[in-house]
């Protein structure tokens, strides 16, 4: 997917995730182990999302690995580290294919 396509699902998902009652606190959080698309709260709990979008749905949900989302889990511990927080947190994906929107919660290995 192009950079491109990939801020324009990411400005979709934010706008979905803004609409369900998340603040967005950051984007595109970068550490030498990897990415995380979204950083976000809601009821007192920091969620890091992964953003997917494809063809269809699956091809969108298999493109979350366990390499990824190894990935994210050190990436996140960064983050956490990097901004001296103590506080629960929870992996997400945000899934977009054409108008659809799907959010999956608390995604593990």
């Amino acid at each position: 997917m192009s950079r491109a396509k990939g801020n324009a699902a990411e400005d979709r998902a934010c706008v979905f995730l803004a609409e369900n009652g998340f603040s967005i606190i950051e984007r595109n959080f970068y550490s030498r182990f990897g990415e995380i698309d979204i950083v976000g709260s809601k009821e007192n709990v920091l969620h890091f999302i992964e953003v997917k979008s494809g063809i269809d749905y699956e091809s969108a949900v298999l493109n979350i690995t366990k390499s990824k989302l190894s990935k994210i889990i050190k990436t996140a511990h960064v983050y956490m580290k990097k901004n001296s927080l103590d506080v629960d947190f929870v992996f997400d994906a945000l899934i977009i294919v054409d108008t659809s929107v799907e959010f999956i919660e608390n995604i593990t290995l």
